[in-house]
Parts: structure tokens; sequence; C-alpha cells
């Protein structure tokens, strides 16, 4: 059989959160950009084929995320990575990726292994990410990284959701920018029989903020869309600090057809979104400097969050979050394309997939 070409690829996942990472392959390595957010902006105008072909079915499904490995145009940079996730968005930073990218670089020999402690400098679209990763017997333990500064544009703040009325929200960028909501006003526990419930609750909210509330990151004005929305309650283990459930848009919300809504919930506790969390709570005055923020997920896994620092970004008064995590490398692939595939860039149906973007 003649093939189109094959693309090397690791899984991995962070906390129970899927990350493809793509380390090397035919058509996909030479991306034009004088920056990862550059090289970004062109995978995502010209070459989105790649995305389909790596998130939608046969190789994919709604709640991976792809994590294409590029050389680094920053001089103090070991690699860069673009992330990607389905429906079309390339979010400017990931946690959760961030943790299996280093791993995966470390553990397969792209970027040498260090013991105890290989320290390292990613470059992603939204700068460069400092990494420590704690090593023992040829894997990465630990992933730890210094995060782009975080900080919140919008505190308790009313926001009118068709058919909750008024919910007080809070809006920050910890790598995007996050509405969060209290889960325990809206009913929940967050817990993984409440999947439903928080998934339309958690798109209900964020559409209507996006409707409602105008972002845009001020050193970066393309970087300007409310991307998810967290939820939060109290701690179900008392070693934590809090709890957390990030809702992800994998379709279309539409207020006169609610049947045609889809979402997915983050498997982690999420790293960006616990960035966000963080600096809301420093500028409320709940959360000091140097202090550990025990994060769990909705599968009560566990991200640490620290602030490091105070800083300013435009306006905003802001803060230096640095996260902790671990991410397990689950197989590895040689992906191909056939070149009488009948699915070039996939496919979709309405099963899984949101109804309106079927084909």
């Amino acid at each position: 059989m003649a093939f189109v070409g094959e693309i090397n690829a690791v899984d991995a996942h962070a906390a129970g959160a899927p990350g493809r990472v793509v380390i090397g392959g035919v058509g996909v390595l030479d991306v034009p950009g004088a920056t990862m957010f550059e090289k970004k902006q062109f995978l995502e105008q010209q070459r989105d084929w790649f995305r389909k072909l790596m998130l939608k079915e046969p190789r994919g499904y709604p709640g991976m995320c792809v994590n294409l490995v590029l050389p680094p145009t920053h001089p103090e940079a070991d690699a860069g990575f673009v992330i990607m996730e389905q429906p079309p968005y390339y979010p400017p930073m990931s946690g959760s990726n961030t943790m299996c990218v280093v791993t995966v670089l470390l553990e397969t020999g792209v970027l040498p292994l260090r013991e105890p402690v290989t320290h390292l400098t990613l470059e992603t679209p939204a700068g460069l990410i400092r990494v420590r990763a704690d090593c023992a017997n040829g894997r990465v333990t630990q992933v730890t990284f210094e995060n782009v500064p975080a900080f919140a544009t919008h505190l308790d703040v009313p926001l009118e959701v068709r058919g909750l009325g008024t919910v007080q929200v809070d809006i920050a960028y910890g790598g995007m920018f996050y509405i969060l909501a209290d889960a325990t006003k809206l009913g929940l526990r967050i817990t993984p029989d409440e999947g439903r419930d928080i998934s339309r609750l958690g798109e209900q909210i964020k559409t209507a903020a996006r409707e409602q509330i105008s972002v845009a990151h001020p050193e970066n004005p393309a970087i300007n869309r409310i991307e998810n929305a967290l939820l939060y309650g109290p701690p179900h283990d008392p070693r934590n600090s809090g709890r957390n459930a990030v809702v992800i848009t994998t379709g279309a919300f539409d207020w006169e057809r609610p049947s045609t809504w889809a979402a997915a919930i983050d498997r982690c506790p999420c790293g960006t979104g616990t960035c966000a969390r963080m600096a809301v709570l420093h500028a409320k005055g709940q959360l000091p400097l140097e202090r550990d923020y025990r994060h769990e997920g909705i599968l009560d896994t566990v991200f640490t969050g620290r602030l490091l620092g105070e800083t300013r970004v435009g306006p905003y008064p802001a803060v230096i979050p640095q996260i902790s995590g671990r991410a397990w490398i689950t197989g590895y692939a040689r992906y191909v394309l056939a070149a009488d595939d009948p699915f070039p860039e996939g496919f979709t149906l309405g099963d899984i997939w949101p109804p309106s973007r079927v084909g």
C-alpha cells in the first residue's frame, strides 16, 4: 500500500488528560514563523488538515489534544511546541500538555534526561516556560514549570445566564482565559456522575460570558476569547485546597437548539485553570505568595500550584504561578495516511460529536 506520509507520535496522559505528542513526520515539522505564536497561526490558517487528521476519528476523539514539537525560535529554548484541540482551537498554553511533552521528550531521548533533575526551557505560543523535571531510573517522576504571568480581569461580576438567572463569576488568564463560577451554588459536588450536568452548566455560563464580556491579553490582543469554564468547590480530600472541573467546548452552543451543545470535562485538575484560579484567589486576598495550592480534578488527581511572585501585565496586577504534576506515556505510534484513504481529514458522527459539526 502506498502512503502519503508517516507521523511519529507518543501518546501520554497527565493526571488523566490525554496528550498526543508528535515528535517527527513528513510534512509537519517545516512550519514557518518568527515566533512560536506565528507558527501556531500558520498551522491554524494554512495546515489545519494536520489537526483534523490527528484529532478526528478514526485517529482521535473529542477530548484529545495533540502537541506538535517544533524547533524553537528563541535562543534560550530547548524545544518548542504548538497545542491543538478539537474543535478548532490552538491554545497558547496548557499545563497538562506541557507535562506530557516534557515526559515524552526526556523519556524517549529527544532531549537528554539527567538524574535526579533535568532543567529545560520550552517555547510555547504564550511564551517561554521554565521546567524542572524530577527524574529517576530513566523516567520523569514529576514536572514542575513556571508559567506565564496570570491575572484576573473581572472579579465577582454578575452574569445573566438563560435558565440560571444571575450567576456571580470571575474571569482570569492563566495561559488562556477562563470564566470561573462556584459549583456549590449550582448544586454540584464535582463528581463523575454529575458529568452531564457539569458540561451543560459550564457551556451555558461560558456562552453567556462570551456574549456579554470582552477580553484581550494586553501584550497579545490576538488572545481574546474566553476558552473554558472552571467550576470550583471545596476539596473532597482535606489534604487539598480546592476542587474543580474545567469544561471544554467540543461544539457550538445554540440557545435555540440546546440539544446540539457538546462539551467535555478536562480529566485532569487543569494546569492553566489552576493558574487562573490562584490569580483570582490572590486578587481577593485569599492566597498569599509561596503557599502550596493543591487542586483536585474530577478524578481526584492533584496538581500543586504555588505563586512565586507578583508582577504586572498591562493594567492588571499579575502573579507568577508554578505548577507541579506528572504524566505517563501510554503508547508509541506511527500514524500513516494511505493515498486512497476516503477520510484524509478524519470524520465525525453525531453520537459522540456535536450534531452541528457532523461530517
